[in-house]
């Protein structure tokens, strides 16, 4: 038996799966914001509930957003800042009383979608977690890349590909730096370029419905938003030439997307065809926590 736990900033997911794939138990509790020991606690006792439930010991896998920094070993770039700068996979395994497996989320994301899910078979896999940021794993032959930095796959701090004269030198960003994919991406980006456009304040799924109602400048919003994913990716197949690209997060439900971005990107890819493949995820929002339980299966 797998279990899987998605570290969130507002909620934490534990799942239980067979080898099979199947779902055994699912349970979400409220995340204790700022109190890094009351976290583990949480964890702690979703596993002991998972188990007890199941009568059955388990391995556990952790999804988080940030990475275990390779230099020090200690949690980074977690949006739960109180788990920064802390031996989050060590202490988990101290108090589960075994070792256990911690990824980033979208590398979670990637690993579910090229296990069982969309990708399911592809050999190399390109995951990409859009809402409020901008980020994605790579899996290669069914196990996850993670790089010596512990940050491959993160092209969301990587400029705008391509950018035209009016996208130039693009939002700030708060990694520091100008015009960032996640500043044109995100959610909030296309509710910035929307407002740009129009001098009206909408989230991105007002804006996508807007658009599907014909409004002029939500419609030439979504335009924009195609032409840059399609660039953006693009840029990622020159560099990976994945087989799929698995599109999830809140921005991948604008089912536009997957009929209008290959047909743009085939004009910045390096080559005279293009056959990788952008597909929706299987699982939805339930692949980072099966992710994290299938950090235990790779290949």
């Amino acid at each position: 038996m797998f279990i899987g736990i998605d570290l969130g900033g507002t909620k934490i997911e534990g799942i239980a799966m067979s080898g099979a794939g199947d779902e055994l138990l699912r349970k979400r509790v409220p995340t204790a914001a700022g109190d890094y020991q009351a976290i583990l606690n949480t964890i702690k006792g979703l596993v002991d509930e998972i188990e007890s439930s199941l009568n059955e010991r388990a391995t556990v896998g952790i999804g988080t957003p940030g990475a275990i920094s390779p230099a020090t070993g200690l949690l980074r770039n977690s949006n739960s800042v109180c788990m920064n700068g802390k031996p989050v996979d060590k202490d988990l395994a101290r108090i589960l009383n075994r070792e256990v497996r911690i990824a980033n989320d979208a590398n979670c994301f990637a690993l579910s979608e090229a296990t069982d899910g969309a990708a399911a078979g592809e050999t190399v896999v390109f995951g990409v977690i859009i809402g409020t940021g901008t980020g994605a794993g790579i899996v290669v032959n069914g196990h996850v890349l993670s790089g010596p930095n512990a940050i491959a796959g993160e092209w969301g701090h990587n400029p705008l590909p391509w950018p035209l004269d009016n996208e130039r030198p693009g939002p700030s960003c708060y990694c520091g730096k100008h015009g960032c994919i996640e500043t044109w991406l995100s959610g909030p980006g296309m509710s910035h370029d929307y407002l740009e456009l129009s001098g009206n304040a909408l989230d991105a799924k007002q804006v996508v419905e807007l658009a599907s109602n014909g409004d002029n400048a939500a419609e030439l919003c979504l335009r924009n938003y195609e032409h840059r994913m399609a660039r953006s990716l693009a840029h990622v197949i020159n560099i990976l030439d994945p087989d799929v690209i698995v599109l999830g997060g809140g921005m991948g439900n604008i089912q536009r997307l997957y009929s209008s971005v290959p047909g743009l990107w085939r004009q910045y890819v390096f080559s005279d065809r293009v056959d990788t493949r952008l597909l929706a995820p299987k699982y939805g929002d339930s692949s980072g926590v099966r992710g994290a339980a299938w950090l235990w299966n790779e290949n």
